[in-house]
């Protein structure tokens, strides 16, 4: 039972992090090709794209993860009483 809890927590973590951080190293992906490029070599040029980016997926994207991570919360305290 623990393994199971242990794997869906897992897979909702993936769920939940996958489109951020997918779409955060997309995007330094093509800031640093830009950035090869150009020979443009500034460290705050590849950081705020990212930023920004993420900043987006989050409100975007947010209502959605909340829900999937209320509904993981709300099964996991109404599974408790049957663990024992």
């Amino acid at each position: 039972m623990v393994l199971q809890v242990g794997q869906q927590a897992m897979w909702v973590m993936l769920l939940l992090a996958g489109p951020v951080l997918g779409l955060g190293l997309a995007v330094g992906l093509v800031v640093s090709l830009l950035q090869a490029i150009t020979q443009i070599n500034e460290q705050t040029l590849s950081f705020v794209p990212k930023l920004a980016a993420m900043a987006l997926v989050f409100l975007v994207l947010g209502p959605w993860m909340l829900t999937t991570l209320l509904d993981f919360t709300r099964h996991l305290l109404l599974s408790l009483p049957t663990w024992a």
